[in-house]
């Protein structure tokens, strides 16, 4: 039986897919363009109103330089580990003081995210 992905599944998967185009500094023609994918299915794919094939898909992660797993499976133990890395490479070249206001913006985003999730 063939399982169709769900609306806020695909708005979920959009989302993490644009966030990484933004992170890796691509407007969403460069990614259609590396992808060779047309702009407006980038954005409809972004925004959760298509479903992607799976060479879509593949084509769209190669262009961005990420995981699979990154997109589809953020809450693995794994992904977290990319994620930890991450924050720390962002760190090494920080001074004490500026680790400290990293530190700070962190703790009130974490708090602002965790009290939008308590209200949804």
């Amino acid at each position: 039986m063939d399982e169709i992905i769900d609306s806020n599944q695909l708005k979920e998967i959009g989302q993490r897919i644009r966030s990484a185009r933004l992170a890796a500094g691509l407007t969403q023609s460069d990614l259609a363009f590396s992808a060779d994918i047309r702009t407006s299915h980038i954005s409809d794919i972004e925004l959760g109103k298509k479903q992607l094939s799976i060479l879509t898909f593949c084509k769209i992660i190669e262009a961005l330089r990420v995981s699979a797993d990154e997109i589809l499976r953020p809450n693995t133990p794994e992904v977290n580990r990319i994620y930890q890395n991450e924050f720390s490479q962002l760190l090494q070249d920080c001074t004490p003081t500026e680790i400290e206001s990293l530190l700070k913006i962190v703790k009130e985003i974490k708090t602002s995210l965790h009290n939008k999730t308590d209200n949804d």
